[in-house]
C-alpha cells in the first residue's frame, strides 16, 4: 500500500510488529483493529491472525470493504459492536488523540478482549510539540508516559511495554517543531502524500533521497525497540495485557 513506503509509516509499523512479535506466540488470533481507517494496517495485522476492524468514518469503511476486509462502521466510544471476550488482541493506533473519552474506547477494548488478550496503542507524545500537523489531522491531545500507564491501568489492563518512538529522528524533529510553533509557520501540507478520503491522515510528503534515508533511520530504531525502551520520542507505543479477573 502507499504508506508503507512513507518512512514515518513504516517506521511505526516495524517498531509495533516488533513489539507484537515478543508478546502474540500464535499465529490463530482472533484479532480488532480500533479506528482502523481503509484497513491500511490489516494486511501487517494479519500474521497474527484473523483481522476485523471498526471505523468511526463511513468514507474510508466503504474503501476498506471495497478492499476485500472485514470492517463495520460504528463509534468504539459508543460501544464496538461485538461480544466480551471476542478477541485476543485489540489494537488502537493513534486512535485516542482523536477523541475526548479515551477512557471509553479503552473500556471496551477490555471487555471485548479474553483474559490475557493484548492491547496496542500508538499515540503522539508530548502536548509541548503541539503543532499545526495536530489540527489537521483532528487530535485532542498528546500524551505523557505517565498518562498512557494511568489510563491503560485504570481500564483494567497491565502494562508489559511502553516506549517513545521516533527516538533517533526526535533531535531534528522536536526543534523543528518547535521552531515552527514560534514562528508561526504553517508548512504547506495541501498537496498530502494520500486520499483524506481514504487515510484520514496529513503526511509531509518528502523527497524520495530523504525518504530512503529516513526508513533506513527506522529500520535502526524498530531492531532497538525490539529490544529495549527507549527514552525519547515524538510518539508512544504501549502494548498491555488483560488482567484475569
Amino acid at each position: 500500500m502507499p504508506e508503507d513506503q512513507h518512512w514515518w509509516f513504516a517506521t511505526r509499523t516495524w517498531s509495533l510488529l516488533n513489539l507484537l512479535d515478543q508478546e502474540m506466540t500464535r499465529r490463530d488470533n482472533a484479532v480488532l483493529d480500533i479506528g482502523c481507517g481503509a484497513g491500511n494496517m490489516i494486511h501487517h495485522l494479519s500474521r497474527y491472525g484473523r483481522v476485523q476492524g471498526i471505523e468511526v468514518d463511513a468514507r474510508p469503511v466503504a474503501i476498506a470493504q471495497a478492499r476485500g476486509y472485514d470492517v463495520r462502521h460504528g463509534d468504539a466510544t459508543r460501544g464496538i459492536p461485538f461480544p466480551n471476550a471476542s478477541f485476543d488482541l485489540v489494537t488502537a493506533l493513534d486512535v485516542i488523540e482523536h477523541v475526548d473519552d479515551d477512557a471509553a474506547i479503552l473500556r471496551e477494548a477490555h471487555r471485548v478482549l479474553r483474559p490475557r488478550g493484548a492491547l496496542a496503542i500508538t499515540t503522539p507524545a508530548f502536548q509541548w510539540l503541539w503543532s499545526y500537523n495536530d489540527v489537521l489531522n483532528g487530535h485532542k491531545h498528546r500524551y505523557t508516559p505517565r498518562e498512557v500507564r494511568e489510563r491503560v491501568e485504570r481500564a483494567g489492563f497491565r502494562l508489559r511495554r511502553l516506549t517513545f518512538g521516533f527516538f533517533l529522528v526526535f533531535p531534528m524533529s522536536a526543534p523543528l517543531i518547535l521552531l515552527r510553533n514560534r514562528t508561526g509557520a504553517k508548512k504547506d501540507l495541501s498537496s498530502h502524500l494520500f486520499d483524506q478520503d481514504a487515510y484520514q491522515v496529513e503526511m509531509e510528503p518528502v523527497s524520495p533521497w530523504l525518504n530512503s534515508v529516513l526508513r533506513g533511520v527506522g529500520r535502526v530504531e524498530a531492531a532497538m525497540v525490539a529490544r529495549v525502551n527507549l527514552p525519547i520520542g515524538t510518539s508512544l507505543m504501549c502494548v498491555a495485557e488483560k488482567r484475569e479477573s
